[in-house]
């Protein structure tokens, strides 16, 4: 699992890369978001377009980022989500959580 992250137009814009899956990307993925949070970020993006698979470990800690974000104030949001996320977030209902966007663009403008 690799993470990069970008800021654009006030949005620190995090990008995944391989599977969110117990042991591994749940984990860098929390400390992305831990460490944008820290940076003093309050609208988060997480675009999803190089991650393979998420597994239900991987699943949980977007919805922990999504919960700690909003409890100190900011804005999680995810883009660009792969088939396989789609419908597991589908299968969960948890896609009525997330606000989800089809383009990075689309996104950053609601923010």
């Amino acid at each position: 699992m690799q993470m990069t992250a970008q800021h654009r137009e006030g949005v620190t814009i995090i990008y995944p890369k391989g599977k969110i899956t117990i042991g591994m990307g749940d984990v860098a993925l929390r400390d992305a978001v831990q460490e944008a949070l820290n940076a003093g970020a309050t609208k988060i993006l997480i675009n999803l377009k190089d991650v393979s698979t998420a597994d239900s470990s991987g699943i949980g800690e977007m919805v922990a980022a999504y919960t700690t974000v909003t409890n100190r104030g900011g804005a999680l949001k995810l883009c660009e989500l792969p088939n396989k996320v789609t419908d597991v977030l589908q299968i969960t209902q948890l896609i009525t959580v997330f606000d989800v966007f089809e383009s990075e663009d689309e996104a950053i403008g609601s923010f």
